[in-house]
């Protein structure tokens, strides 16, 4: 009998000596008494191993983790305690949880949750009950608002603006707006290229998506009045409504986009499975007829007299390496878990973190096995084995047209960052200063501000001319530097944080370039263009070596982000209605979710530990799902205006990089403008590159700028970072074209003493070279004097001769060369 109290285990009469009836064991039962006492030494022994045992499995918990209970105790770090994620496999963590103070300028909704006390009585439902909007008196609206024919209020400034703010539409009235027609205006200020639709919500899309049945356009006008398409009757009608040819229905190719043509088809001619035998005529019998004296195929070759009744995993275990198992016919050979077999006989491990699903991050493959460890800053969670990031609280940052707001994880705090904007797209944190990026398609200009404990009104501009549609927004956290795209004109640019210096890095005409990551740390910037053809391309952070990364199975590429702990991009397709992932280098791509419903319009999403976060625009929501299986999708917000981009704010999503920008001896790497880093690609590649405002060329020293005499003209496809892009104006140069002349005189200076140099080393060489030559050739003239020539006709040969003969002089006297003999038989052949 066993009692355990704790982490005691406490032995009773387990070993005493057992006591038996009178009279049921004779003296003479020397074998059961010896059986008897091996039981009990067993016994003793089992008892000595478990009390040894128990006090490892009941281990006691640091004062620092919260200790889950139960038979086998497992302890998890205090902060995962009422997370809102269990840990725990009795769930202990997340009970009896205490339900949360919401401070003074919160709303506490009925479910629990605390929303900013600015949600309450709004229109929107912000809670996910909806208890922010119940009992709410009818809204008044403010002198610096605007009252909508709906009731709702929004800031004056967006009244008349040319774009819809009011459910209504009542804000851009002719009557509220002084007569005037502003959506006429808003639709000539935005027109849509050739060949590209207009959505009545107001975005461009491909032509061809029209009537493709899937909706694309906000507002889904892109799939209205469209004619439903009839097939013949030799055809497939696919589900989206296109016709395919009735033969290629069920031929294991996918014709139709949406691959219906392949679904519900059962091949009745596959003969697989450990239970089916395929005979060598072709039919196909279940295995038990196999070797049983009957002839069941054509040819009996479910019958050879050799190999029926015979056992080969007898002789050698069939040569196999592992394992043998006999069949009725044959053998075949087995590996152990974590093994495959390779030439139908050896055995060899298996490498599991191939699969980049294997692990929350990292992969340490062991034979026969592998091992998951966290990066530094995670820990393993027992439970799920993900890993979860230790210290702070991880937070959402979403723009909501108007505003930026921001959320927990686990929805328990939620409100306002940044009110009372006009039309914010594009968002980027720089989490070490605490400060938030964004950039506003109305009034084209990039923001800054810093993150405070309230909802602040107070913001610097950052760039604030030269931009069109500024739709990506990515910020280097390592060097300062701040990256964007221009879907209108089809760059890609960096400045400084502050906007002061500023360059154009890649263009192409004809491209629709949207989001953009950078990865500071080894010096690389990915971006997707929904262009034609569409794609995912990737560069280093100075602007060189850029190349495609994806041009296949893509649509249109939206929102982009990079897990640098896994060293794997994600990004969302609006039109194929799937998040994707591939590595860095292009390899192991993986379609992680797809779903026409909850990926209606995704525009943007973020990863952060084991979940996946992205904002859709149809829905007007925000989801989550698993980034390794796609799995547990969740709703995290709904009822937005349009939730385009989203950034997840945590230290541990910026890991510190070197600067080595500052680590020389002169400031900014010695660059007189940019210093930029420079792509990783191999050991000896340069840690940063200098770089010069558009219009200006790098001088010979790779470090100062020269005004360009002959700037390039754009022309179609990729520029680079060495060439020269036509810009309208050069906004916040600090090197003047005077600088550049005087550059350029200091430099003219300098060339004439080296080409001076130059003709003192070349002139007495060529005087030289004019002796060598001159005393050659009277060297020759002596020579010829003092030879003598003998011209002599030959009668033999019948042929005039003027052979040199030579008559040399020695010390007895002149001599002739040696005469050669030739045979008139000879001249004749």
């Amino acid at each position: 009998m066993l009692q355990m109290t704790g982490a005691r285990v406490q032995s009773l009469s387990v070993c005493a000596k057992p006591r038996f009836p009178e009279g049921t064991l004779q003296t003479g039962d020397s074998s059961l008494g010896q059986a008897v006492a091996e039981s009990m030494r067993l016994c003793c022994l089992f008892v000595l191993l478990l009390a040894a045992a128990v006090p490892a499995v009941f281990a006691t918990c640091k004062s620092e983790d919260f200790s889950c209970g139960g038979f086998v105790n497992h302890c998890i770090p205090r902060f995962w305690r009422c997370d809102g994620q269990v840990d725990c496999e009795n769930g202990s963590d997340e009970q009896d949880c205490p339900s949360r103070t919401c401070s003074r300028h919160e709303f506490r909704c009925d479910d629990g949750k605390c929303i900013a006390a600015v949600f309450l009585c709004d229109l929107d439902r912000d809670c996910l009950d909806g208890s922010d909007e119940r009992h709410c008196p009818p809204p008044t609206c403010g002198p610096a608002h605007f009252h909508c024919n709906s009731s709702a209020c929004i800031p004056m400034l967006w009244a008349c603006d040319g774009d819809s703010d009011c459910d209504d539409g009542s804000d851009e009235w002719p009557q509220n707006c002084g007569g005037h027609n502003t959506s006429a205006a808003w639709l000539w200020h935005h027109p849509c290229k050739a060949l590209q639709f207009h959505c009545r919500s107001g975005e461009c899309i491909h032509f061809g998506w029209r009537c493709d049945g899937s909706a694309d356009c906000r507002d889904k006008s892109d799939e209205e009045n469209c004619a439903v398409p009839t097939c013949q009757p030799d055809e497939f009608q696919c589900s989206d409504g296109t016709c395919i040819h009735g033969s290629q229905q069920c031929d294991r190719e996918y014709d139709c986009n949406d691959r219906s043509d392949e679904l519900g088809c059962i091949n009745m001619t596959v003969c697989e499975g450990p239970y089916k035998f395929k005979c060598h005529s072709g039919e196909c019998i279940p295995v038990g007829e196999v070797c049983n004296s009957v002839q069941d195929c054509q040819d009996w070759s479910d019958e050879p007299l050799k190999e029926c009744g015979t056992n080969e995993c007898l002789d050698n275990k069939g040569g196999c390496s592992h394992v043998c198992h006999d069949l009725k016919i044959g053998y075949e050979c087995l590996c152990p878990k974590g093994f495959r077999l390779v030439d139908q006989l050896r055995c060899e491990d298996i490498d599991e973190c191939q699969d980049p699903d294997t692990c929350s991050q990292l992969c340490v493959n062991v034979e026969g096995s592998y091992k998951c460890v966290c990066e530094e800053g995670f820990q393993m969670d027992l439970l799920s084995k993900s890993c979860k990031a230790e210290g702070g609280i991880a937070y959402l940052f979403f723009t909501n047209l108007h505003e930026v707001r921001k959320m927990t994880l686990d929805r328990s705090e939620y409100s306002s960052l940044i009110p009372n904007l006009k039309d914010v797209v594009a968002l980027d944190v720089e989490v070490a200063r605490n400060r938030v990026y964004w950039s506003d398609s109305s009034l084209k200009k990039i923001f800054s501000t810093q993150i405070d404990g309230e909802p602040t009104s107070s913001y610097n501009t950052i760039i604030s001319e030269d931009l069109q549609a500024p739709d990506g927004l990515a910020v280097d956290w390592v060097h300062s530097n701040i990256y964007w795209t221009d879907s209108m004109l089809g760059t890609v640019s960096v400045a400084d944080t502050s906007g002061m210096k500023r360059k154009t890095l890649f263009k192409k005409e004809g491209s629709k370039l949207r989001a953009i990551v950078v990865d500071p740390v080894h010096g690389f910037m990915y971006w997707t263009d929904w262009g034609t053809p569409a794609e995912i391309k990737k560069g280093g952070l100075n602007g060189v070596d850029i190349h495609s990364l994806v041009t296949e199975n893509i649509q249109w590429p939206n929102g982009i982000t990079l897990d640098l702990s896994s060293g794997r991009l994600y990004w969302v397709d609006s039109k194929l209605h799937t998040i994707s992932s591939i590595n860095v280098n292009g390899g192991n791509r993986k379609t992680i979710l797809e779903d026409k419903e909850k990926l209606a319009h995704p525009f943007s999403l973020a990863v952060f530990e084991d979940k996946v976060f992205w904002t859709d625009l149809i829905n007007e929501a925000i989801f989550s799902a698993n980034r390794l299986t796609g799995s547990d999708i969740n709703l995290m917000a709904e009822n937005l205006l349009a939730p385009e981009d989203i950034v997840l704010f945590h230290n541990l999503t910026q890991p510190r990089g070197v600067n080595w920008c500052e680590k020389t001896t002169l400031p900014n790497g010695g660059c007189q403008f940019l210093c930029l880093p420079a792509p990783q690609i191999g050991l000896h590649s340069p840690r940063f590159t200098c770089a010069c405002p558009d219009g200006m060329l790098l001088a010979e020293d790779r470090k100062s700028c020269l005004t360009d005499t002959n700037p390039a003209v754009t022309t179609r496809g990729p520029t680079m970072a060495g060439s020269t892009v036509a810009i309208s104006e050069l906004t916040t140069s600090k090197l003047g074209p005077h600088q550049a002349w005087d550059n350029a005189t200091h430099k003219g200076d300098q060339e004439r003493p080296r080409s001076m140099g130059m003709l003192y080393i070349v002139l007495p060489i060529a005087l030289l070279t004019l002796l060598c030559f001159g005393t050659f050739l009277l060297w020759k003239n002596w020579r010829l004097k003092s030879i003598n020539s003998i011209n002599f006709d030959n009668p033999v040969y019948q042929k005039t001769t003027e052979d040199e003969v030579h008559i040399c002089h020695s010390q007895e006297g002149y001599t002739y060369p040696s005469r050669q003999m030739v045979r008139m038989e000879d001249y004749i052949a």
